[in-house]
């Protein structure tokens, strides 16, 4: 297969394309990784890392070369200072957990809410870009620059200062509190305390 042609594999009848991989029956979803600054314009316009755009691309059940992967924006209550955005597949895995709780209960309710009510479907523009609507970018406080981080199969927009002064800040409290000894790798052991 040529490097610039999208896997194509046909797992219980159902066709996925994209940059997924499959070991046995399993499907190996890529994963977003790394961090990145981005101008945001006017028009609430900003350019997704190109390696996002390859793990949407590949997360999108409905995409193929030509189109544009599509994703979901949770903005979420007052007390997220963050747009996490979710590739179609993972918001389908949520949503798949939520119809799985008890119709009318308060969890169900509550979720619902945040990941249907407080969330905006869109997709990469042509040029690469998302276009953040004024509501989420008043939402966030986000002008001139934005702020992009992996997290797994999910990514999240920041204002880089109010990254730096809550996300960062908690992080680096967190790991000066750990012996300097410590190796992280301990907590995927299941051996760290937590």
């Amino acid at each position: 297969m040529a490097a610039d042609q999208p896997a194509v594999l046909h797992q219980g009848g159902r066709e996925i394309r994209g940059g997924a991989q499959a070991k046995g029956t399993v499907v190996l979803a890529r994963r977003f990784r790394g961090e990145s600054h981005h101008k945001v314009d006017t028009k609430g316009r900003v350019s997704i890392p190109a390696s996002f755009r390859r793990v949407l691309e590949s997360s999108d059940p409905n995409w193929q070369p030509g189109d544009n992967p599509e994703l979901v924006i949770v903005y979420g209550d007052h007390r997220r200072k963050y747009l996490e955005c979710y590739t179609m597949e993972a918001i389908d895995e949520v949503d798949a957990k939520i119809d799985a709780l008890q119709r009318g209960s308060v969890q169900r309710k509550m979720l619902q809410r945040m990941f249907h009510g407080q969330s905006f479907p869109t997709n990469v523009d042509e040029t690469g870009r998302l276009v953040l609507p004024v509501k989420l970018r008043n939402k966030i406080d986000l002008e001139g620059e934005a702020f992009f981080i992996a997290a797994g199969d999910t990514f999240q927009i920041w204002k880089p200062e109010t990254y730096e002064a809550e996300e960062l800040a908690t992080t680096e409290e967190w790991l000066d509190d750990l012996p300097d000894d410590f190796d992280p790798m301990e907590f995927l052991d299941g051996t760290g305390d937590g």
